[in-house]
């Protein structure tokens, strides 16, 4: 399996998949995940052409779990080597949810010389934490109540999660599938608890300078019933700092809409890529 060791020594586990010479699309998964959670999205675009690569953020996945490093700077870091690695220019950035917060400051930290086109989908900027400046995030408590769960009884708090708000399968007449419930089960404890704990206090870090900076078309989609992510503190909320960005409201859409609306969010970025 492909991996990449970075600087500090920590080894990054990432899919390259498709035509080598095709245009780059590279992704970066939400919290507690890894790059499995993409492979709707990577096979399509694979199958139309595209070079489609993902990494297991560290901590996460099948990469390594260095005690330290669990930050969204190194993330950025991380993710400017694995590029750099795969010499991939003019790519097209996607993140989901917390890999939203990463390819911002990704662009805010290293700029967008590599980078042609974002798509960040119910995603964390510009800021997650409810603050005076961002009255519609989310309360410290619930962050710190996330905390606690996962040093009391992680597993059962990583079930208790995909069984209700992430995919909306706790709102009446959801149609629930075990099967993403178990694949996200799955994942987040395949990841190591420093990591997971650790990274939401990326959620904590206002991204809106970094969303300021960035001098590409971006395409932001979210669900209005988003119950991770409040749509006004997330998408509503980017689209203010953004100099080209462009959005997407899916009436009714949860916080995994590149599960739940596997089709939709296919399109939405076959169509962006070809803009």
């Amino acid at each position: 399996m492909p991996y990449l060791t970075v600087k500090d020594g920590a080894e990054i586990f990432y899919k390259d998949w498709g035509r080598k010479e095709g245009p780059a699309v590279v992704f970066s998964h939400g919290w507690p995940l890894s790059s499995d959670n993409w492979e709707g999205q990577m096979f399509f675009l694979a199958n139309k052409g595209y070079r489609v690569v993902a990494h297991d953020r560290r901590g996460h996945g099948r990469s390594s779990q260095p005690w330290e490093g669990n930050d969204i700077d190194t993330w950025a870091d991380d993710l400017l080597q694995l590029i750099e690695h795969l010499d991939l220019k003019d790519v097209m950035l996607v993140g989901h949810s917390t890999g939203g917060g990463e390819i911002v400051r990704f662009c805010g930290r290293h700029g967008t010389g590599r980078v042609k086109k974002a798509v960040i989908i119910s995603g964390t900027p510009p800021l997650l934490v409810q603050t005076a400046k961002f009255p519609d995030g989310v309360p410290m408590e619930v962050f710190d109540g996330f905390r606690d769960a996962m040093l009391k009884d992680r597993a059962q708090f990583f079930l208790d999660v995909p069984t209700g708000p992430f995919f909306g399968f706790n709102r009446p007449g959801a149609k629930t599938s075990q099967g993403l419930i178990n694949s996200w089960f799955q994942q987040g404890m395949q990841s190591g608890l420093k990591a997971v704990y650790d990274c939401l206090r990326s959620w904590e870090v206002d991204l809106s300078g970094d969303l300021e900076s960035m001098d590409i078309p971006v395409l932001v989609i979210q669900g209005d019933d988003d119950q991770v992510v409040p749509v006004k503190a997330g998408a509503l909320a980017t689209m203010k700092f953004l100099k080209n960005g462009k959005l997407k409201i899916y009436p009714g859409g949860a916080h995994a809409l590149p599960n739940t609306e596997v089709d939709g969010i296919n399109e939405d970025l076959l169509k962006f890529l070809k803009e």
